[in-house]
């Protein structure tokens, strides 16, 4: 992943989005924050992404319980 700043990307951006197509990546930066990244786009979204993200919400939530019951809410916040 290539660095460049805003200035240096508006005035190359033809070439930029050349190497992007080929698969490259660039975070830009305006006075060395990094303020967008410019990315190839995927036609297909990343499967293995999601299916990670859904395990771990489901890991997350198999962990927590919640009663949603609104009085036993409402008991539950009136001990404190």
């Amino acid at each position: 992943m290539g660095v460049i700043g805003s200035f240096e990307a508006k005035t190359h951006l033809s070439s930029l989005l050349e190497k992007v197509e080929q698969g490259e990546t660039f975070t830009i930066t305006r006075h060395g924050t990094p303020v967008a990244r410019l990315v190839p786009m995927n036609g297909a979204p990343d499967v293995a992404r999601i299916s990670s993200a859904i395990d771990r919400l489901e890991a997350l939530a198999s962990r927590h319980e919640m009663d949603t019951n609104w009085r036993t809410l409402r008991d539950l916040g009136r001990k404190w």
